[in-house]
């Protein structure tokens, strides 16, 4: 028999009762569900516990929370909570004016079957959002992509992970879902949320207008490849602020697929990363433009600021200030040589050419790091007008990988043997160096004593002003 299941609002008369069926993965019961009309038109809170929602992260929720949403009333701003529980769910998309309110203790957990996501994989995802306005993820609590049950051997190189491209699915190693969407969607908030284990990419922003995603928390195992922290891509105006990233693969990463980037802005972040902290690229066919990264604390990373441009896209005005930075050498199946700054353009492959770099600035920058920057355009694609001002740098070796060489991954020249230099640069055209105070250990494999390696042929327009490099002691 159909039961009456009350919300826990207060009704108003002008009540409009709304029937429901909700069939349940694991029961044929039917609910009838009143939808409140609540005092403020405007503003709009429901749970799915009211439309059958169970929480206990054994038994599907995925139709009572995908109800749920549809419920909320277009031209409002409606929220969808989830109370302490473990909700085991297959794609949710969310619509406009739609936050999921994911209170503490509570988890979205994603499935881990190819049958849990939509036929096309461009749109794997957890939690989706396409085409919406005003949309957001919140509460405290957490959203979980299971990415340990995608790992098929665990090598602590790195791991191997699952593929569904053995179904036809799509292509390559990397077919596994994303954990969060957004597609093509304006306003869109994410803030106080813990995003953990991802199968693939944690945060995907793609073709986005006006994004802020501020105390957020990720995590992604750290021997697993691909689980990237915060992808933007093709979107215009974006905020991230307060964010902790502990992932292995790159933590933001900018990205120009279809379109150009303009007008990011990362603040006041704390990351860890097995590749780079701060990548751009390397999927780059079309402009970035006006970027500041400030406040910055990267650790124990591959690689810290890095620039990948490799498919024709020009990069210009960006700023990195006020960074402290440590890497490390990890195995070289991961790219990345340890660079505190990585500022690369080549062409990826014969059927692409490379992009500008220029009117880049690094100000305020300290780096304890196991290798030196590396500045390296390319014959098509020179750096031009890179600033560094007041930059700390301290070289000192203290893992047991193997040192000595130059990382273009991906394409290009792959890896090379490379004596170890405190600046690595080819291919300049206008470099300034004002107040750099560079230190190196005393090192006795002989790799150590270059602070400086150029070809003069293809560096022009260099100005130091208060350069300084010295051995120290530990």
């Amino acid at each position: 028999m159909a039961e009456t299941v009350p919300f826990r609002s207060q009704l108003l008369p002008s009540l409009t009762l709304i029937l429901l069926s909700i069939l349940q993965s694991d029961s044929a019961t039917s609910r009838i569900i009143h939808l409140p009309n609540q005092s403020d038109s405007k503003n709009f809170t429901i749970s799915v516990i009211d439309f059958g929602a169970v929480g206990d992260g054994v038994h599907y929720d995925t139709v009572p929370i995908q109800t749920a949403i549809d419920s909320c009333p277009p031209t409002t701003h409606c929220r969808v909570t989830f109370p302490p529980g473990t909700y085991l769910t297959a794609t949710l998309r969310l619509k406009s004016g739609v936050v999921l309110d994911v209170q503490r203790n509570a988890t979205i957990l994603g499935g881990t079957k190819l049958e849990d996501y939509p036929e096309e994989s461009d749109k794997w995802y957890v939690v989706l959002a396409e085409e919406a306005e005003n949309v957001g993820i919140t509460g405290g609590g957490e959203i979980n992509g299971q990415g340990l049950r995608f790992v098929k051997r665990f090598d602590e190189r790195k791991n191997v992970m699952v593929s569904w491209n053995r179904t036809g699915a799509c292509l390559g190693d990397e077919c596994r879902p994303r954990l969060v969407g957004f597609i093509g969607c304006r306003n869109v908030k994410v803030w106080d949320v813990k995003l953990t284990e991802p199968a693939y990419w944690c945060l995907h922003v793609v073709r986005c207008v006006n994004t802020s995603i501020l105390d957020v928390s990720i995590y992604g195992n750290f021997d697993s490849p691909n689980n990237d922290g915060i992808d933007i891509e093709d979107s215009n105006n974006t905020v991230i602020t307060r964010c902790k990233i502990n992932t292995g693969d790159d933590a933001i990463c900018p990205k120009t697929s279809t379109g150009p980037l303009y007008n990011l802005t990362a603040t006041d972040c704390w990351i860890r990363t097995k590749s780079s902290a701060i990548k751009l690229g390397s999927a780059s066919w079309f402009d970035f433009k006006g970027l500041v990264f400030d406040n910055i604390t990267i650790v124990e990373s591959h690689r810290g600021l890095g620039l990948q441009i490799r498919d024709g896209g020009n990069v210009s005005d960006i700023t990195f200030s006020n960074i402290n930075i440590s890497t490390r050498y990890y195995d070289p199946s991961w790219w990345g040589r340890a660079e505190p700054i990585y500022v690369t353009t080549c062409p990826r492959d014969s059927n692409t050419k490379a992009g500008s770099i220029s009117n880049i600035q690094f100000v305020n920058i300290t780096a304890t790091s196991e290798n030196g920057v590396f500045l390296s355009g390319s014959k098509g694609g020179v750096l031009s007008h890179l600033k560094f001002v007041n930059v700390n740098l301290t070289y000192r070796r203290w893992t047991n990988y193997a040192d000595g060489l130059l990382d273009y991954r991906p394409g290009c020249q792959g890896l090379v043997n490379h004596s170890t230099a405190g600046i690595m640069m080819e291919h300049i055209e206008g470099l300034e160096v004002e107040n750099i105070n560079m230190r190196w250990s005393e090192d006795r494999t002989g790799r150590w004593n270059n602070p400086l390696y150029f070809r003069p042929s293809t560096v022009n327009n260099i100005s130091f002003l208060n350069f300084h490099s010295g051995l120290y002691k530990l």
